[in-house]
């Protein structure tokens, strides 16, 4: 994949969030959804972009550099500081950048992030969950795995908002992620694998503080 299609302006605030949508999900999606007006109504210093990751299998992310390169080191390099989020599988494409690409970014905004197949989540499980699970060189093929081995030990000090619907089908499996991060870090509303639960997630970690008005 070369280049980077993004949806929203950047109008220089002091914090940027570049939200990586779901399979089969526009970017233009996450402005139709009001995620652009509820930053407005609170009125915080945030830049909001969308990108479009349709062309990305997630075995790309270690060499897809555009979002790096195009987006957060020129954010970064101007002194603002940048979250990454996603949904579903944005959501964890946002943790496999991150795992790929130590201290490249200063946040992450997790809303129903696909916790992998469950091949790949079995593999962690048969072990005796991430904390017992020592991953063999064949598993790290495996780019889901992969980021299960960057769960083990998340980065210290790293803000994350993660959250998901109590009805969302996927929700067992992202709670296993949730509870790699702290308590205060994990979230859940009332909805599905949908934007009945995303965007009352979303209104909620603008709530939360992290990012400041």
């Amino acid at each position: 994949m070369t280049g980077l299609r993004t949806v929203g302006t950047l109008s220089g605030a002091p914090q940027l969030l570049v939200m990586l949508p779901g399979v089969g999900m526009a970017a233009q999606a996450i402005f139709d959804a009001g995620f652009a007006g509820a930053i407005e109504r609170r009125g915080l210093a945030l830049d909001l972009l969308a990108a479009d990751v349709s062309d990305l299998g997630l075995d790309a992310v270690d060499t897809w550099d555009a979002l790096q390169d195009e987006v957060l080191a020129p954010a970064r390099a101007r002194g603002a500081r940048v979250w990454l989020g996603g949904i579903s599988l944005g959501g964890l494409v946002a943790m496999a950048h991150a795992a790929a690409r130590p201290g490249s970014v200063d946040g992450l905004c997790l809303l129903a992030p696909y916790p992998g197949s469950r091949p790949s989540v079995n593999v962690v499980e048969r072990a005796g969950g991430p904390d017992r699970w020592r991953p063999s060189e064949q598993d790290l093929r495996d780019p889901e795995l992969r980021v299960w081995q960057w769960l083990q030990s998340p980065p210290l000090g790293l803000p994350v908002f993660i959250g998901h619907g109590t009805e969302d089908r996927f929700a067992d499996r992202i709670q296993r992620v949730a509870e790699r991060f702290p308590a205060a870090s994990r979230h859940t509303v009332a909805g599905g694998h949908d934007w009945s639960a995303w965007l009352p997630l979303w209104e909620r970690f603008l709530d939360t503080g992290l990012i400041t008005p």
